[in-house]
Parts: structure tokens; C-alpha cells; sequence
């Protein structure tokens, strides 16, 4: 169990906070609460009194606050300093040093590992001041979740929300745990798809789904963690990618098909999470846009599919691994075993997407791991901890010897 202090500031996201305190609790850890001045004009002290079962940190001058120095007696203590909200604001102190109350000058006392979850309007995230700030603090190790894009509370539509609570647990374990399977997966070159592929009608329609890419990115982000060589095949979606060896931007299925082939002889692992379209319109995409009329007739052909393709290519033989994925509506295990033995593969990630929580545009899934040995249904979990379950797996079979590293 770690120490981790949780520092508010005043956006409109601090009631997310409260959500962030209650799941890091449900991991283990144990939460120290300190809010801004503006912070608690957004959700009260007493909200998270209740949750962590410790008073709220509010002011350096609080009575009683004075008799251990107490901002250096709990950046002692930390395991982990996160701010979430991190505003602009508090940003910019962080960054340039100014300690004109207790998480500012918590911030600089701190030795321990810091993360922000930044939270602002659209235009203030993308200024040059604040990119300066967020790279000033990056060169000094802090750590980012990145905000989402998406309905600010503004009315503004853009990148800066705060990341979802589920994220930003993710990332605090990510950070306080590095050890748990550092470098398990070291000299595994591991190649990963994520997000849709989007085949264009013309130059302003597409046939498209409404992958995210989210669970590719957390597969990607924890291999990364493991100490593997990620190459991270994504299609177009706007959540941003994880730092990876090498991220390889697709649109279509063909170009998507085009870069895993081209890199497969070098991969120990391939594991499929993206969303490829089956269909696409026959003859390509017509060079000007179809006007409107009367009903359209298209003819679709099937794409070619990538993991079919990689199994066959594969034979009998052990390497690559091989990982796919099943979205399905209804119970997702006939389908997942059909494709296991058609398509030649190690492990089917199975999941039905009309499950609330599960499958598209969510940071949460459900998921049923099919194998030739059995079936295991997991519960509702955030996807980088479905990631960490994913890779588990793949590690056993590495272990077991179901492949060998590829040639240099």
C-alpha cells in the first residue's frame, strides 16, 4: 500500500478527484487530500474528509499545521504526489517555482514520483506558455496523464478535459508499481494494432467504426512498461498514442495490412486490438465527392484479413505469438473459438460490446480470454489492467516456449 497525496486545484474537474480518491483506495493506497483555494470552490473539503477518512489539507496556516513543518513532514511521507485537476495555473507554479500554499510548496519538498492530470480550456492547453510549463516539468520528471478531448464544460468542443478517474488510477499504478514486471518482457519485440481504419467513399465520407483505440494504447503502454520493443500500429483516432519504440499512423485497412506484413518477420509477439474495417467500396474511393440524389447503390469488397493472413502465413510454426481480438454482439465465446481454429491463432480477447462498459470509446471493458485450453470471463476492468491480464498471458506462453525471439 503507498502514501499517495492528492492535490486539487480549482477546476471545474475537481469533482472527477473525488472518483480518482475512491478507486485509488480500492487498489490498496491509502489518500492525503490537499485542495486549493479556488479548488474548494468546486466540491467541499468534507467530500473528501469522508472518502479518505483524513482531515483536508487547505492552508499552510491552518492551527496545528506549523508544529512538524507539516508540507516537509508529508513530502517525507509520499509514495506519490498527484494534482488532479492540474489547471494552468498550478502549473505554471510548479514550474517556475512559486510556493504560495501548501501544494506548491508541497511540490518542491517532494522527492517522491509526481504526476498531473492537466484540465483546462482547449486554447489554454495548446498555448505556448503552458506547453513551455508542461515541458519544463517533463525535463524535471514529472510525469502527464494527457486530458481528453472531447465537451468541455465551456461549451468548447477540444482536447483538455480532465482524463477519466480510471485513467488516472492507471497511470498512478503504472508509476508506483514499474517493478512488478520490470523488463519481463526485455529483447520480446512486440508489435500492436489499435484504433478503426476508415475507408474513404470520397473525399468526404468514410465507412468507419467507433474505436478509440484506447486498449491498443494500454496494451502498447504496459508492454512498453515490461521492458518490451513496442511498434504500435494505430489508426486514426484522437486519443493521443503512448511513447512507444515506433508508432506507425494508418487510415485504411489495406495500409494497415501493408505495415503489420512488412514488419511481422521481425516480431516475437502480434497482437491484434485494432478495430480493421471487413468491407470497403469496391474499385477505391471516387475522386469527387458524390452528390446527393436519389437511393446509392455501393458495392462493398472484403478487406483482407490481417490476422488470418499472419496465422497462415505462420503454419505450424511458434513464432509470432499471435493475439486477436473479437467484438461481438451477444454471448462472444462461439464466435471467439471459431476464429481461434480458423485463423490459426494463440489467444482470442473476446468481448460483447453491448455490454454497458464494455467494448468502444470506454476506458473500461469486459472481456472473455479464449484459448485452446479454456475460457476465462474477467470482470469489468479498466483496460490497462485488461492490458496487464493480456500480457500475463503472453508471458506464460513465451515461458512455455509457444515462441522464440525473432532474428536480429
Amino acid at each position: 500500500m503507498a502514501l499517495v497525496g492528492l492535490g486539487v486545484s480549482g477546476g471545474i474537474g475537481a469533482y472527477k478527484a473525488v472518483e480518482v480518491a475512491r478507486l485509488l483506495q480500492k487498489h490498496g493506497h491509502d489518500v492525503r487530500a490537499i485542495m486549493t483555494r479556488t479548488a474548494r470552490r468546486f466540491v467541499g473539503p468534507l467530500t473528501f474528509e469522508a472518502i479518505t477518512r483524513h482531515p483536508v489539507i487547505t492552508s499552510q496556516f491552518a492551527p496545528g499545521m506549523n508544529a512538524d513543518i507539516e508540507h516537509i513532514a508529508l513530502a517525507s511521507s509520499l509514495d506519490l504526489l498527484l494534482v488532479a485537476p492540474a489547471t494552468a495555473n498550478i502549473i505554471g507554479k510548479l514550474a517556475n517555482g512559486i510556493a504560495d500554499d501548501f501544494l506548491s510548496a508541497l511540490y518542491l519538498a517532494v522527492k517522491a514520483p509526481v504526476l498531473l492530470a492537466p484540465a483546462m480550456n482547449t486554447n489554454m492547453w495548446e498555448h505556448p506558455a503552458v506547453r513551455d510549463n508542461v515541458a519544463k516539468l517533463a525535463a524535471h520528471g514529472v510525469r502527464f496523464v494527457d486530458p481528453g478531448a472531447g465537451y468541455l464544460a465551456c461549451g468548447w468542443v477540444g482536447k483538455g478535459r480532465l482524463a477519466e478517474p480510471e485513467d488516472i488510477a492507471a497511470a498512478v499504478e503504472a508509476v508506483l508499481k514499474p517493478d512488478t514486471s520490470h523488463a519481463s518482457l526485455s529483447g520480446v519485440r512486440l508489435l500492436v494494432t489499435a484504433g478503426p481504419t476508415f475507408e474513404d467513399v470520397d473525399p468526404v465520407r468514410f465507412i468507419g467504426n467507433r474505436s478509440s483505440g484506447r486498449m491498443g494504447f494500454a496494451i502498447a503502454a504496459e508492454a512498453q512498461a515490461r521492458g518490451a520493443h513496442v511498434t504500435l500500429v494505430a489508426g486514426p483516432t484522437p486519443v493521443d498514442p503512448p511513447p512507444v519504440a515506433e508508432i506507425v499512423r494508418v487510415r485504411s485497412a489495406a495500409e494497415m495490412h501493408a505495415a503489420v506484413t512488412s514488419r511481422v518477420d521481425r516480431a516475437d509477439v502480434v497482437i491484434m486490438a485494432a478495430a480493421v474495417a471487413d468491407y470497403t467500396p469496391a474499385g477505391g474511393a471516387a475522386a469527387a465527392k458524390i452528390e446527393k440524389g436519389g437511393a446509392l447503390t455501393m458495392t462493398l469488397e472484403r478487406t483482407a484479413d490481417i490476422l488470418a493472413d499472419l496465422g497462415a502465413a505462420r503454419g505450424d510454426g511458434a513464432r509470432p505469438l499471435l493475439v486477436g481480438f473479437a467484438a461481438q454482439t451477444g454471448d462472444p465465446v462461439p464466435a471467439a473459438r471459431r476464429k481461434l481454429a480458423a485463423k490459426h491463432v494463440d489467444l482470442i480477447v473476446a468481448n460483447d460490446v453491448t455490454q454497458a462498459g464494455a467494448g468502444f470509446d470506454v476506458t473500461t471493458n469486459l472481456v472473455t480470454l479464449v484459448t485452446a485450453d479454456g475460457v476465462e470471463t474477467l470482470p469489468m476492468l479498466a483496460k490497462a489492467e485488461v492490458a496487464r491480464r493480456i500480457l500475463d498471458r503472453v508471458e506464460r506462453r513465451l515461458a512455455a516456449g509457444a515462441a522464440t525471439p525473432a532474428a536480429r
